[in-house]
């Protein structure tokens, strides 16, 4: 691998981030390390946390193509992937391409859709290709979704399945900005500056779609130790046997969690993957996956703190 270069290319992504979304450091690094991986992302937070400013300013530095989709509950599947209309005049169908013909997709308040509207797009997540009639039609292989969720507002939503759930590789939650954060917003607001326009517009593109996809491909040749291999696996298995956790996290789940950890292993510049990014990227990877027991629920517990307790019982290899 040329880390120099991946470990450069990754600094000036999150330096431009930098530029429209003050702090929350950790949030944007886990954000790279998913576009590098090669998964999709759920970020949770309330309303005005930069959400949508996030996954604009993430296409500009890809120099990508961006769409967005606001779920409501009246939103239909064609609305989300396109329909095929009959033209008269050439007596054939004609594909009508939806939204989701795109490279960065940003599916704003996804769980405000029904099911059968969300469904459309776990062939898309997945195969990165939409299926209409008797075609399938291939995505942009940098295809992403950046679903945003509103954690404190449930009227009006739809709880996401299971099955689409697990593909998103991580959730990351945005909290408050701290004090100095919210000052650096407002003086930015103060001098004129809208950081909306300046993420769709002013930033300088990083890398070309292309060369993410070549970086994205150098993390293949990053190795990972057989001690760091079962010390990965020790950590999901011990999501099912958690008395708290009712279903833990699928074989897939394991797999997401060791290309995150390639991956912001090579962000760091390594070559190798530490017991250290394998536990820093856990709960971002597992908390959306882990459906606590009932009487977790009760007890008001959350699966960050169930995770945490497991973390702590699994060998750390030495």
């Amino acid at each position: 691998m040329e880390l120099a270069r991946f470990h450069e290319q990754a600094t000036r992504l999150k330096a431009g981030l930098r530029r429209v979304f003050f702090g929350q450091d950790e949030a944007v690094d886990q954000l790279l390390a998913t576009v590098y991986a090669g998964g999709h992302i759920l970020l949770e937070g309330v309303p005005g946390l930069g959400k949508t400013l996030l996954a604009k300013g993430l296409a500009r530095l890809f120099d990508a193509e961006f769409q967005r989709i606001q779920f409501t509950p009246d939103l239909m599947p064609a609305d989300i992937i396109g329909t095929e209309v009959f033209q008269l005049a050439s007596q054939s169908f004609q594909l009508r391409r939806g939204p989701v013909f795109t490279t960065i997709l940003l599916a704003d308040e996804i769980n405000r859709a029904p099911p059968k509207t969300q469904a459309a797009l776990l062939e898309v997540m997945e195969e990165r290709s939409v299926s209409l009639g008797n075609q399938t039609h291939r995505l942009p292989p940098l295809f992403t979704v950046v679903a945003t969720q509103n954690p404190v507002e449930y009227e009006g939503t739809y709880p996401l399945p299971e099955a689409q759930v697990d593909r998103f590789m991580c959730k990351i939650l945005l909290r408050y900005p701290s004090v100095d954060e919210e000052l650096a917003v407002l003086e930015a607001y103060d001098r004129g500056e809208d950081l909306h326009r300046t993420a769709a517009q002013d930033l300088t593109p990083v890398a070309s779609p292309d060369e993410m996809l070549a970086t994205r491909r150098e993390l293949i040749g990053l190795r990972t130790s057989p001690e760091v291999l079962r010390y990965l696996g020790d950590i999901v298995r011990a999501t099912r046997t958690s008395p708290q956790i009712q279903v833990g996290a699928s074989p897939r789940a394991a797999v997401h969690l060791l290309l995150i950890s390639k991956a912001t292993a090579a962000m760091d510049g390594r070559e190798f993957v530490t017991p250290d990014d394998v536990k820093a990227a856990a709960p971002a990877v597992l908390r959306h996956r882990l459906l606590l027991t009932p009487e977790a629920q009760v007890a008001a517990e959350t699966p960050d703190r169930v995770l945490a307790r497991a973390l702590a019982q699994v060998e750390v290899p030495r």
